[in-house]
């Protein structure tokens, strides 16, 4: 059985294909650019050239690509947009057509002198074509999962932040798990417009797919480090390029959660978010009002520093801030522990994909789990004839 898990954040892709007869540290594994960093490049490599551009396909990951297309448009080169590509920038389009990018119809963008460009997170062909090409096939895949941030498709007036954690009450409160996160692609609410979008670019499939919100993949993760596993209570940090996220876990699941902007933050600000996430005294206004996502508690309960041999488990692409040294009120740091289960922190979000897809297709549930604990692989895949 094999699963092909693509966590896609601001400057990676991470692709991780699963097969249940082998170990998972033998799995093959990729680590590329982000679809938001690939427009981004191919923009800013155009720029110079002032031809107009036309961008058609799908709403996809922002920040990079969206600056880019805003570069164009500053430069008074002609942008044009189809309708689902321009919510890339913004869900409400009057804001778009004020940057000066034009919103035209799909009929209309085939007709224009231009050079046109796809948008969209998840390209099942190239990812296949790049496999082929080390001679690996993926026609016989069981599932394949997805993770994307999305804020959600926030009405006119209200904050995308908020918007985004009312978001993550309901569904913590439907279901205390960070599976909770995971949807069959028939299942995606369609206020989560960009798990949608990955939903309607993925086209035809060969089998099942899941998608899910980055974050709680990278946390669900970074749980199978053998450290991280034997700790009943605890705090896991993702510190990813744009977004910091921290879940403290129980016995009986999700405790409480903070999101912030990870350049809005230094090591300091978030050991002290941390510390009241611990103490469980960590307010929403906290995080919100100092241009934060937002914070979520679940439990009054005091979660202890020091009974352990660290106080905080840290992943993603910036975990490097806790190497930083710190103080808070004349506290000392918080010591992390860097969680690097199978052996790779990198695709952290693709065992939390392959975790929930084991959870949410009950089919494949027994075969991960056994290889989320260990058991039932090999070493290597076997060679014909031999």
């Amino acid at each position: 059985m094999k699963i092909l898990t693509v966590d896609i954040g601001t400057g990676t892709q991470d692709i991780f294909l699963y097969d249940s007869n082998l170990d998972l540290e033998n799995g093959f594994k990729l680590v590329l650019p982000s679809p938001t960093m690939m427009v981004h490049r191919r923009l800013k490599q155009s720029l110079h050239s002032r031809i107009p551009i036309l961008l058609t396909g799908h709403q996809m990951g922002g920040g990079p690509s969206a600056w880019a297309i805003e570069e164009y448009a500053r430069a008074r080169i002609p942008v044009y947009m189809t309708a689902s590509a321009a919510t890339t920038i913004n869900d409400e389009l009057e804001k778009v057509e004020g940057l000066g990018i034009k919103i035209v119809g799909e009929e209309e963008g085939k007709k224009l002198q231009v050079t046109s460009y796809e948008l969209r997170d998840f390209d099942f062909e190239l990812i296949s074509k790049t496999f082929n090409d080390y001679g690996v096939l993926l026609d016989d895949l069981s599932a394949i999962a997805v993770a994307v941030f999305d804020h959600g498709n926030a009405p006119a007036g209200v904050s995308d932040r908020q918007f985004r954690f009312d978001y993550l009450d309901e569904r913590i409160k439907a279901k205390n798990s960070l599976s909770a996160f995971a949807y069959l692609s028939t299942d995606v609410p369609k206020i989560m417009t960009r798990l949608q979008s990955v939903v309607d670019s993925a086209g035809e499939l060969p089998c099942p797919l899941v998608v899910m919100d980055t974050a709680p993949a990278a946390v669900l993760g970074a749980g199978f480090d053998p450290i991280v596993a034997q700790r009943k209570q605890k705090i896991i940090c993702n510190v990813g390029n744009f977004h910091t996220l921290a879940f403290r876990l129980g016995e009986k699941g999700i405790e409480g959660v903070f999101e912030h902007h990870t350049g809005e933050i230094g090591l300091p600000k978030l050991e002290g978010l941390i510390y009241k996430l611990a103490d469980g005294s960590l307010k929403h206004e906290d995080v919100f009002n100092d241009m934060g996502h937002g914070a979520l508690m679940y439990s009054d309960d005091v979660f202890e520093f020091g009974k352990d041999e660290f106080d905080v488990v840290v992943t993603g692409p910036r975990r490097s801030m806790f190497n930083r040294k710190s103080s808070i009120e004349n506290r000392k740091s918080l010591r992390p522990y860097f969680a690097v289960p199978f052996g790779d922190m990198m695709i952290a979000g693709c065992f939390g994909l392959l975790a929930a897809t084991g959870e949410i297709q009950p089919g494949l549930g027994e075969a991960v789990r056994r290889s989320l604990r260990g058991e039932g692989g090999r070493g290597v895949a076997p060679w014909d004839g031999i």
